[in-house]
């Protein structure tokens, strides 16, 4: 079964990922396989219909799931107002790499945070897109983000000794987490053989 690929989400700065063209990724072969999969990253976001401004809007990721949920019942036996709002949303598969925002409800948003450089508390998302250069001027237009670097080429040491060519972009989301949007130009790390153009 071919399992196709547009988001990887991890919580370590990793490359994986995609060439020029929209490519499937293979599971690994069975004898490699884990009973673990990483399903989901959420992100505990202020507002997020800001956040969907560039998940859902300029990525184009989709929703899947939209709650208001944790609302406990109050000693009348009535429910209360719910606590949280949780969005769900996936790229090309439905079970992994989907992208959760959670937004409490109460007490009241907090103040925007300042944004600081990434440290050892602090994550990076990588989402890999296969049409970076078009869809990068509708990202870069986004309200509320910060863009930390445009589109550059990186490469990035290959196991093999050569190079994995990288369109490499970075920004900073509604709430300052910082999100590497990525294309691979070259193999993908992990990857047994070169995927087709």
């Amino acid at each position: 079964m071919k399992i196709p690929l547009l988001l990887r989400l991890v919580t370590l700065a990793m490359v994986c990922g995609l060439t020029s063209s929209l490519v499937g990724a293979e599971p690994v072969p069975p004898d490699e396989r884990t009973p673990v999969d990483i399903r989901r990253t959420t992100l505990i976001v202020r507002d997020i219909d800001k956040s969907l401004a560039l998940y859902r809007d300029a990525l184009g990721l989709k929703p899947i799931y939209d709650q208001r949920m944790g609302g406990p019942v109050g000693s009348d036996g009535k429910p209360t107002a719910p606590t949280m709002r949780l969005v769900l949303l996936r790229a090309n598969d439905t079970f992994i790499g989907a992208l959760g925002l959670l937004q409490r409800l109460t007490p009241a948003a907090e103040p925007e945070p300042p944004v600081v450089q990434t440290g050892p508390v602090k994550m990076i998302m990588v989402i890999n897109v296969a049409d970076l250069s078009t869809r990068w001027p509708k990202i870069a237009a986004t309200p509320h983000i910060r863009v930390e670097t445009e589109p550059t080429r990186v490469d990035y040491p290959a196991p093999d000794g050569g190079v994995i060519p990288v369109m490499f972009s970075a920004v900073r989301d509604a709430d300052g987490n910082k999100i590497e949007l990525n294309q691979i130009l070259g193999v993908p790390a992990g990857t047994l053989t070169p995927p087709s153009k």
